[in-house]
C-alpha cells in the first residue's frame, strides 16, 4: 500500500525510478528483519519513508557529482526522515505538492512508447504485478515485463526530470496520463487475480490523482469527464460485495448503499466537463455520461439502456475496441432482447484481443441463458471461470454454470 509513496518521495531525491523502486524494497526487507524483533512503529509508512529515504540519501553522498546538491537538502530531508510522521517538503507554488502525481507524469515521458508509459506507471504508482497489468492489457507477461525494464533503462539514460511538465509538454502527455489514471482504477474497482473483487486502495489513489488534474486544468473536458466516471463509478462500491466478500452483480445491488456524495460529485465534475467542451464529448465524457444513467436510475428497471447503447455507440467511434463493442452488446440485450445482442456477440468471437477475456463467454453464457439455451450457457459460464485469475468472480460463474443445470 505504501510502496507508491516511498518510489515517488524516493524518486525526487535519486532522480531515478528504477534505483528508486530498489530502495523501497530495501526499506521493506528492513521493517521484514526489525518490526519483529522491536514491534511495528506507531506509523509504518512514515518508518518505511524515512528508512528509504536514509538509503537514498547514503547513496547521494556515495555520488561525487551530488555533493554540491547534498548539502542544500541533505539536512531538510535527514529531519523529515526522522520525524514521526512524514510530510512533504515546500514545492515551488506553483507546482504540484504531490510527488505520486510527478512520479505519473515522469513515467508518461514522450521518450517512452504510449503502451511503456502505461505499463511502467501502473508498476510504480499502482504497485501491481506484471501478470495483472498484462491482464489489463491483454497482452503476454514477458511482453510487459520488457516492457517496463526497457522504460526504467530508457529514463534512466535520458535523464528525465522528476517533476510536473508545463505548456504544450504537459498537454500531450495528457492523454497517456489519464489513460493510466483510468487503468490504476480499473484494477481496484474489478482485481484481475487474487482472493478479493475490490482493492479499494488503487481505487482512492486514482480519485484523488483525478481531482487533483481536475483542479490543475479546469479547461480540459476529458479530465473533468475521467473524475466523472471514477467517481460515479466508486459510489457502487459498498454494493459490489455482499457479507462474505462475494460478487454482487448490478442487477442485483441494493441501490440504498451507492454512495450519495460521489454520485453528486460524479454529476457536478460531469456537469463541468459539459461546461468547458468545444467540441464532442471525448471518451471519457461519454463513459462518464454511461454511468450517470446508472446513477440516475433508483431501480435496476428504471435504467435507460437505449440511452446506455446510444452512448456505447458513440463511443465505439470515438475509441473502436471490440471491449467496447462488447459493452455495447450488453447494453442491446437490456434495450432490444437478447437475440439481436447475440449476434452482436458472436461477430466478436474472432478478435484476436477477446481471446482468452473471460468477460466474452461470460455474457454470451447470460444471453444464451434469457434465450433458453441452457446447456450451451452452461459451457460458457465454465469457460470463463476457467479464464478468469479472481477467484471471486470465478465463484460466481461457476455458480451460474450449476444454475443453469438446475434448470
Amino acid at each position: 500500500m505504501e510502496s507508491p509513496r516511498i518510489i515517488a518521495g524516493v524518486a525526487r531525491i535519486v532522480r531515478d525510478v528504477g534505483i528508486a523502486e530498489e530502495l523501497a524494497q530495501d526499506a521493506l526487507v528492513a521493517a521484514l528483519e526489525q518490526w519483529p524483533r522491536d514491534g511495528v512503529p506507531n506509523n509504518p509508512g512514515a518508518w518505511l519513508m524515512a528508512t528509504a529515504k536514509h538509503r537514498a540519501i547514503d547513496l547521494v553522498r556515495r555520488r561525487e557529482r551530488y555533493a554540491r546538491k547534498l548539502e542544500e537538502m541533505g539536512r531538510d530531508l535527514e529531519r523529515s526522515a526522522s520525524a514521526s510522521e512524514y510530510v512533504n517538503e515546500p514545492s515551488d507554488p506553483d507546482d504540484i505538492d504531490d510527488d505520486l502525481l510527478r512520479l505519473v507524469f515522469m513515467a508518461c515521458h514522450p521518450v517512452l512508447s504510449a503502451d511503456a508509459r502505461i505499463a511502467l506507471t501502473l508498476r510504480l504508482l499502482g504497485g501491481l504485478t506484471t501478470a495483472e497489468i498484462a491482464r489489463a492489457y491483454l497482452s503476454p507477461e514477458a511482453t510487459i515485463a520488457q516492457r517496463i525494464v526497457r522504460a526504467k533503462r530508457t529514463l534512466a539514460a535520458k535523464g528525465v526530470a522528476f517533476e510536473v511538465p508545463y505548456g504544450p509538454e504537459r498537454e500531450a502527455r495528457l492523454g497517456s496520463v489519464l489513460e493510466v489514471i483510468y487503468l490504476i482504477f480499473n484494477e481496484g474497482y474489478a482485481a484481475t487475480a487474487g482472493d478479493d473483487w475490490l482493492r479499494p486502495a488503487l481505487c482512492e489513489d486514482a480519485l484523488r490523482l483525478a481531482r487533483v488534474l481536475g483542479e490543475l486544468m479546469p479547461k480540459e473536458p476529458e479530465v473533468h469527464g475521467l473524475a466523472a466516471l471514477l467517481e460515479l463509478q466508486a459510489s457502487r462500491s459498498a454494493a459490489r460485495t455482499g457479507p462474505s466478500g462475494e460478487l454482487v452483480l448490478l442487477k442485483d445491488q441494493n441501490r440504498a448503499r451507492w454512495n450519495r456524495m460521489l454520485i453528486r460529485r460524479g454529476f457536478a465534475a460531469l456537469a463541468r466537463a459539459e461546461a468547458v467542451s468545444n467540441g464532442g464529448p471525448g471518451p471519457y465524457v461519454l463513459q462518464a455520461a454511461i454511468a450517470a444513467c446508472h446513477a440516475h436510475a433508483y431501480t435496476y428497471e428504471e435504467t435507460d439502456w437505449g440511452r446506455i447503447a446510444t452512448l456505447y455507440g458513440f463511443l465505439a467511434a470515438r475509441i473502436p475496441s471490440p471491449v467496447v463493442e462488447l459493452n455495447r452488446a450488453v447494453a442491446v440485450s437490456m434495450a432490444e432482447g437478447p437475440e439481436p445482442a447475440l449476434a452482436l456477440v458472436d461477430a466478436l468471437a474472432a478478435e484476436p484481443a477477446l481471446r482468452g477475456y473471460h468477460l466474452l463467454p461470460s455474457v454470451r453464457g447470460d444471453l444464451l441463458t434469457r434465450l433458453g439455451r441452457t446447456p450451451e450457457a452452461r459451457a460458457e459460464f465454465a469457460r470463463a471461470a476457467s479464464l478468469t485469475r479472481n477467484e471471486r468472480e470465478r465463484e460466481l460463474l461457476l455458480a451460474r454454470a450449476e444454475e443453469c443445470d438446475r434448470a
